[in-house]
């Protein structure tokens, strides 16, 4: 029944991205393609796979305990303060952050996870911004 419910939301919430990207208004200057097709092909291959998930669904799935459920939300958590302390922290510094607790929780040690978060932070901060030339949000150290 679990996996019924969530792709019926699945499809609702696809239905809901794609008059969303229908929604988009189109420059004079944009390309061929424009701005609707990622958001379009993002929303049909979410519907698409909540539909086979709400059709054929998995023998009723076994739910992890309470403690598993807290570190998902754990790990939620963590990830809406990333996006809240993006701006004010800049990208490596959230990043790092971000990436070595969710390291941790995954199962790295504690120094592992720590060289895992900043090598992750400084890697992603070196392709986007220093060879692809993307803007990332600045921190109180510039960069």
């Amino acid at each position: 029944m679990s996996d019924r419910i969530f792709g019926v939301v699945g499809i609702l919430l696809a239905i809901a991205f794609a008059v969303s990207a229908l929604a988009i208004e189109e420059s004079f200057l944009s390309d061929a393609v424009g701005p609707k097709a990622f958001p379009l092909i993002i929303a049909a291959v979410l519907g698409l796979s909540s539909a086979a998930i709400a059709l054929r669904p998995d023998p009723e799935p076994q739910w992890p305990a309470l403690g598993r459920l807290v570190e998902v939300g754990a790990a939620v958590v963590v990830m809406i303060l990333y996006a809240e302390l993006l701006p004010v922290a800049g990208f490596v510094i959230a990043t790092a952050f971000a990436a070595t607790y969710l390291a941790w929780r995954l199962g790295s040690g504690l120094l592992g996870s720590l060289a895992t978060g900043v090598g992750t932070s400084l890697g992603i901060y070196v392709i986007f911004h220093l060879v692809l030339g993307l803007s990332l949000a600045r921190g109180p150290l510039g960069f």
